[in-house]
C-alpha cells in the first residue's frame, strides 16, 4: 500500500465512539465466534482505554481496549506496571488491511503514555502467530475462555 491509509486509529472519546466499539465486538465475538453477549461486555468497559479504527467515511473497522491499574491486576498477575490488551476485534471486511496491527500499536502507545512497562493479552490460539509477529511471547498453558482455547502472552514496552 502506498500513501495515507484509508482509516485512522484513535482513542474513543465519547459514548458514540464506545457504541461503535461495542458494535464491532458484537459482530466479531458474539456473531462470528458465538461468545455469549452477557459475558462480552463487563464492568471493565467503563474504566478501559478503548481504541478504534475508523474509515474515512466514518465506518468503524476495528477496536480494542487496554486495562490498567487495579482493573488489569487480576489479568496480569497483580503487577500494576503491566497493562492488559483485550477485546481486539476487526470487522470481516477490514481483515488483511493492517487494522489489527494498527490497533495493537495504538494500545501499546496508550500503555506507554500511562507509564506501563509491558502489555499482556489472552490470545485465541489461532491468533498466536499474529501476536508473535508483533513481539509478544506466549507463556503458561493453554486454557479455555468463553469456550475458545487461549494462551497468555506478554510484550515488554
Amino acid at each position: 500500500m502506498s500513501g495515507t491509509p484509508a482509516y485512522r486509529v484513535r482513542v474513543a472519546e465519547d459514548p458514540v465512539d464506545l457504541e461503535a466499539c461495542f458494535a464491532v465486538r458484537k459482530e466479531v465475538f458474539v456473531g462470528e465466534q458465538g461468545v455469549p453477549e452477557d459475558i462480552e461486555y463487563d464492568e471493565y468497559d467503563a474504566v478501559a482505554v478503548h481504541v478504534l479504527a475508523v474509515r474515512e467515511d466514518g465506518f468503524t473497522l476495528g477496536t480494542g481496549r487496554l486495562l490498567h491499574g487495579q482493573a488489569a491486576a487480576a489479568k496480569v498477575g497483580g503487577d500494576l506496571s503491566v497493562g492488559s490488551l483485550g477485546r481486539l476485534a476487526v470487522a470481516r471486511e477490514a481483515r488483511g488491511l493492517g487494522v489489527g496491527v494498527a490497533l495493537v500499536r495504538a494500545i501499546e502507545d496508550a500503555a506507554r503514555a500511562l507509564g506501563l512497562t509491558a502489555v499482556d493479552l489472552h490470545a485465541q490460539t489461532h491468533a498466536l502467530g499474529f501476536y508473535e509477529r508483533l513481539g509478544y511471547e506466549a507463556y503458561g498453558p493453554e486454557y479455555q475462555e468463553a469456550g475458545i482455547p487461549h494462551r497468555a502472552m506478554r510484550r515488554a514496552l
